[in-house]
Parts: C-alpha cells; structure tokens; sequence
C-alpha cells in the first residue's frame, strides 16, 4: 500500500481508489498532546487542500488540509474518545478519516516516504 506525504504534514495510504489519511509524526510532534479533533463526516466531499479537519492540541489549533479529493467514507471514531492516539499512532491507528479517491493522478504531486523524511531534515 503506497504511502505518501503532504508539505503540510499529511500522508495518505492508498488502496485501489481509498485512501486513509493522517498526519505526520512530525506534525504531532509540533502540536504538542493532541486534545481534541474535529473529523469530516462521512459523506461530506472534499478538495485536494481544503481544510478537511482541525486537529486542536495544547499549543494551538491546525487545519488539516485533504492530500486528495474524493468523498469521506468513514471517520476514525475511535479519536472521539481518545484523541491522543494522533500523538501516539499518528502513522497508524491515529489515521484521521478515509476517502473515495476522486481522481488518483492527484497523488503524483505528493512526496513518497524519503521524500518526505529529506524534506523535514531540512526544516
């Protein structure tokens, strides 16, 4: 399942045309613990970098923007009741919502994993 990554932090694994996004380890890192998140609802349409969540920690509240367009399809609800998992799984159980890939060519703008890990070594 290839991964790939935001400059603002986001990734989303992609499965034929689903992807499940998050944010970064990076970005968690930055926020500080994770207190709340504000998830899309399933449903709701959303545009390569629309603001699609807000992810609110002890420093300060941050929009996540949508690494690609399509249709939410599921929200990770386990984040309602605990929302630190985003500091503590943030590439893995921490995942934010899943969506219906509305045009996969969006994804060959993103930086793979080295990419991405080359971009943060020189922030």
């Amino acid at each position: 399942m290839p991964r790939y990554f935001t400059k603002d932090h986001e990734w989303i694994d992609v499965d034929g045309d689903v992807g499940t996004v998050g944010i970064s380890d990076y970005a968690q890192s930055q926020l500080g613990d994770i207190t709340y998140v504000d998830l899309p609802a399933a449903g709701q349409w959303v545009k390569q970098g629309d603001a699609a969540s807000v992810v609110d920690s002890v420093k300060a509240a941050s929009d996540v923007y949508a690494p690609a367009g399509g249709e939410v399809t599921e929200a990770n609800g386990a984040l309602e009741g605990e929302p630190e998992l985003v500091n503590t799984q943030a590439e893995s159980g921490g995942w934010l919502y899943r969506i219906k890939l509305s045009d996969p060519a969006e994804l060959d703008g993103l930086m793979d994993e080295a990419a991405y890990k080359a971009y943060v070594a020189g922030l």
